[in-house]
């Protein structure tokens, strides 16, 4: 009896642990160039998680901590199975990103790990390069469809509200990145002042594009 019990207890602790990673797929903003290759990644990581590529999707496990979600996939070829001077950058983020797998030999699969030790979430910029041809076959796939101005503008009055209630009373907004798959979400980076300080944010708002109404925002430090 007591050996059912333990099985049972290891069976719902195993079952307990799978559903509590969350996984969030993407496809890539094919963006082709000549030269060296790179995928860009920028996600927002609240604990660990883990970002899978292979081929042009990618996956970003949620390991510990609140769900980790995108901000950023954007590569210039597929990621490859054999590739010259394959590596990690590191762009941004307050914690430490590691290359857990390479696609030369784990049959064209990377994998990178993102550990945030401080309490609230942090925004991580990584880009994996290479040298190589593309994958044969590849072609480009159309650009995402831009939101609509009203909606934008909508999103950056709000993040700007935020920020003054963090006391940045200016904002200078700068690019905004490609819906990729979420449709309804913008995401982008502003610039916040106060006094004389300059710093960066990452922001993210959910808008109904039919009524312009800004259903949640989300604004980070860099």
């Amino acid at each position: 009896m007591k050996r059912h019990l333990f099985a049972l207890s290891i069976m719902l602790l195993s079952l307990g642990h799978s559903l509590s990673a969350n996984v969030v797929s993407r496809r890539a903003v094919m963006v082709p160039r000549r030269g060296d290759h790179k995928c860009t990644v920028q996600v927002n990581v609240d604990g660990t998680a883990e970002v899978e590529i292979r081929g042009d999707t990618a996956e970003l496990r949620t390991l510990s901590g609140q769900d980790a979600f995108w901000h950023r996939f954007e590569c210039t070829a597929l990621m490859p199975h054999r590739a010259a001077d394959f590596r990690l950058v590191s762009i941004s983020g307050r914690g430490a990103v590691s290359l857990l797998r390479d696609p030369r030999t784990s049959h064209g699969s990377a994998v990178v790990r993102v550990d945030d030790p401080k309490p609230g979430r942090g925004v991580y910029t990584f880009d994996l390069v290479w040298r190589g041809s593309p994958s044969p076959g590849w072609t480009p796939a159309p650009p995402a469809p831009s939101p609509p101005s009203f909606a934008v503008q909508a999103c950056q009055d709000a993040v700007s509200d935020r920020l003054r209630q963090f006391g940045y009373p200016t904002a200078s907004f700068g690019r905004i990145d490609p819906p990729n798959g979420r449709p309804e979400w913008i995401t982008g980076v502003v610039t916040a002042r106060r006094r004389s300080l300059n710093a960066p944010f990452s922001y993210s708002c959910f808008v109904d594009f039919r009524s312009g109404r800004v259903r949640s925002v989300d604004v980070q430090r860099q």
